[in-house]
């Protein structure tokens, strides 16, 4: 039906605002939308910024996700009213949120890399930034309540601080990968600095309903530097390098950790069943080999009365080595003994009671055995003799794995901990 009255008339505005846009040099228009940032750290007692944890919040945010995939062409209703993808149940997703008093108002998804791979992978070649060390996730799942859509970076810069902080501080991730319809990639590339994969539009973007998507990429190690140059001399609130890298906001309320982990998995047995069993049957639709993965990950009969069913003959040859819940980032020192050498940081990222995996900047010899002091959680360390046994690289670095000896108390207590959760 054809607009008519104001609404026709803003209608028009908003087009020809558009083409006169589109009509500048990339460089003029990129600088417009960083003259535009409005950065607002006072934002209220009754607002704060966490992690979903509870069947009412993950309910709200895929409500709020569902109802603006919907009305964005991203994908079918569903009877549900919720747009939860199998991503959600694993442990490697979080899911923030942004609410007012008790409504979720705003919600992102991180994904990071899991037994599933990354939704992106099925339509974008991402092996540039496998290439590069450090970790990776995807940025998924944003929606902003509609009451907040039109009050500029209100409820969105705040979530975006907070999946930055989140990931540099306790996700143990180094580079962001997003897949955004094609009228939204500008914001990225120009607020936030992201770089294309590839010059190409994906004209069908299954994940997003068949939808058109651009691939884009943020390194977080190099984002502060680059955030500095292009906002340093911006006053007050429009200086997003200050907001993103310098500014505390007391409403993120960041997770409490038992032990030096690097994910926060909220999902129990209840919580699987309520939302892919129950509420959207998201586990119907997976193949033999995904519902494999998640019994990989999942391990007791608790978790196996609501995981979906495996066939007969994939159930009798399931031999997949288990996947643990909690990934680890916890500092350590290496001390070579034979032969003697100097100690050298590392990062163990796997552990067992009889051996461990860990990310090294420095080679080590199969066979060259070492001392080894671990800071397993906050003042808990543990000093364990252990001896190289495998190396590897992969996209997060150098990674070696260690037998040791024998743990001491404190070894045990976290490894009964990882091998329970």
């Amino acid at each position: 039906m054809k607009k008519s009255g104001r609404g026709g008339l803003r209608h028009q505005l908003r087009l020809a605002s558009r083409a006169a846009l589109a009509a500048l040099p990339t460089s003029w228009r990129f600088a417009l939308y960083r003259g535009l940032v409005d950065c607002e750290p006072a934002l209220g007692e009754d607002f704060q910024l966490k992690i979903a944890e509870t069947q009412d919040e993950l309910e709200a945010c895929f409500a709020l996700l569902h109802d603006a995939y919907v009305a964005s062409g991203f994908m079918r209703p569903h009877p549900s009213g919720l747009r939860a993808t199998p991503y959600h149940a694993l442990p490697t997703t979080t899911t923030l949120c942004a609410k007012m008093g008790e409504r979720v108002v705003g919600t992102l998804s991180i994904v990071r890399e899991g037994v599933f791979g990354f939704p992106m992978q099925s339509a974008f070649d991402i092996t540039a930034v496998r290439a590069k060390e450090g970790r990776i996730a995807e940025i998924s799942a944003l929606a902003v309540h509609p009451a907040y859509r039109k009050t500029g970076g209100t409820i969105l810069f705040p979530l975006m601080k907070f999946m930055y902080e989140y990931c540099t501080r306790y996700f143990d991730t180094r580079h962001l990968l997003i897949a955004v319809n094609p009228n939204k990639i500008e914001m990225y590339e120009s607020l936030l600095f992201f770089r294309r994969l590839t010059a190409q539009v994906v004209e069908k973007y299954d994940f997003a309903n068949g939808a058109p998507a651009v691939g884009a990429t943020l390194d977080l190690q190099e984002a502060p530097e680059i955030f500095r140059q292009a906002y340093a001399r911006k006053p007050g609130r429009r200086n997003l390098h200050r907001y993103f890298v310098e500014t505390t906001l007391p409403q993120i309320r960041f997770p409490a950790r038992e032990w030096n982990t690097s994910n926060d998995p909220v999902l129990t047995p209840a919580l699987l069943d309520h939302f892919f069993n129950r509420r959207t049957q998201g586990f119907d639709a997976l193949d033999e080999r995904r519902k494999l993965l998640l019994h990989s990950i999942y391990r007791g009969p608790q978790w196996a009365a609501v995981l979906p069913r495996l066939a007969p003959e994939t159930a009798a040859g399931n031999h997949l080595r288990r996947h643990p819940r909690h990934t680890l980032k916890c500092p350590a020192a290496l001390t070579p003994m034979e032969p003697p050498g100097n100690a050298q940081p590392i990062t163990i990222i796997e552990i067992s009671e009889q051996g461990f995996q860990a990310r090294a900047t420095q080679s080590l010899q199969i066979g060259q055995r070492c001392s080894v002091t671990a800071e397993l959680a906050n003042g808990l360390h543990s000093r364990v003799q252990a001896e190289v046994v495998r190396a590897a690289s992969s996209d997060s670095g150098q990674l070696f794995g260690f037998r040791i000896d024998e743990p001491d108390p404190a070894w045990t207590q976290c490894s009964d901990w990882i091998d329970a959760a």
